[in-house]
Parts: C-alpha cells; structure tokens; sequence
C-alpha cells in the first residue's frame, strides 16, 4: 500500500521534530522512511535537513536506491516536494561547506557561507526573520508572508531569481524559498515556526501543483 506521506530518515537532525510538525498540520500517514520502494509510492516527499551540506549529502546518497527513487518521485512523477533546511539547500547543484560537495541539482545554483558585510550581523543566521515574497513568485502559494525561524551559516544562491519565491533579509538579502514546478525548498524550519509553519505544512499537505 502506498504511503502519502515519505518523510526520508537519513539522519537528518530534525527529522522527529519534522514528523510531529506534519502530524499536527493533519497528515493522515506518515511514513518515516529510508525504503525507496516507499519513495516511489508515495504522494508527497519530504526531506528534512540539519547540519553541514556535506554530511547530509553523503547520508542520503549512501542509502542504496535512495536518489534513483526522489529523482522518480520528484522529476519522473512530479509528486509534491518539500526540501526543508538543508533537505532544501540540497536541491542546488553544489555546497561549498568545507568543500565542494555536489547535490541534487534539480534547482540551478550553489549553497553559499554567509559574508559578515557589517560586525553587528551574527553567523549563524538564527531567531525569527520575515519571509517576504518575490514579485515573481508565481503560483508556488505553499509559500505566504510572515515571521519565520531560521538557523544557518550557509544559503542558496540561484542561478535564476525566477527560482526564488521568498526573500529574508540578514545583512543583505537571503533567499528563504525556492520553488520550481512541484518542488519547493524552504531554508527556515516550518517545525519550529509555530503557526507559521504549521500553516505552510497544511497547505503542502492540500498542494496540487
């Protein structure tokens, strides 16, 4: 029996917190899972991500099958998709996290570090920050205005803005959203922003892209 929901455990820190998120945003099943017969089933694929780019990439791609089953998922079948975090910034063709590590490659452009431009910006990038969307955000409507929780040290720089659904600012402007077909990828956490977020997950949960 397929499952609706595949929320893929490679490791990735946040993936409980993910779990209860979507839980209370009312999913009917989720499936915790590193089975790509489970992937290639199900409706919907979340990939949750905490930690260096390089280690969550080597995570996912040492599970056997793993990148076969999203890329079928994703691309073939063009289920929903939702990268959060990391699980977003994996998305890009490369991170350049204590080196040069490649990625999924189904949004154009690379994860970069966070340049201090003035010393009263922190690196890490963490608390709340607005999340404001871009002109040409289209019809990715999963992503809405309001008050986000990010926690960083590198982000995604698209190849093409037209990508790009959402912007936050930190010293500068940072994307805070990508969107591309039915794939969307958020760099802040929707599990820990409260109302906010728990908003975005029901609307991934009804999107029909």
């Amino acid at each position: 029996m397929a499952e609706a929901i595949a929320l893929i455990d490679y490791g990735a820190g946040n993936l409980h917190s993910v779990y209860n998120a979507l839980n209370a945003a009312g999913a009917g099943h989720v499936a915790v899972t590193a089975d790509p017969k489970l992937v290639r089933g199900a409706k919907r694929v979340v990939l949750p991500g905490v930690g260096a780019f390089g280690a969550c990439r080597k995570g996912l791609w040492s599970i056997p099958g793993m990148i076969d089953a999203l890329q079928e998922s994703a691309i073939e079948r063009r289920v929903p998709f939702l990268g959060i975090c990391v699980g977003m910034q994996l998305l890009a063709d490369r991170g350049l996290e204590h080196g040069v590590h490649t990625g999924l490659g189904w949004i154009p452009g690379e994860v970069q570090q966070i340049e201090r431009t003035d010393p009263d910006i922190r690196v890490p990038h963490m608390g709340w920050n607005d999340v404001g969307l871009t002109p040409h955000h289209g019809d990715h409507d999963l992503i809405e205005e309001g008050e986000a929780y990010f926690l960083h040290s590198y982000h995604f720089v698209a190849e093409d803005g037209l990508d790009v659904a959402a912007m936050t600012d930190h010293g500068g402007g940072i994307v805070a959203a990508v969107a591309r077909d039915n794939i969307v990828g958020v760099q802040f956490h929707p599990e820990k922003s409260q109302a906010y977020g728990i908003d975005l997950l029901r609307r991934f949960l009804e999107w029909k892209p």
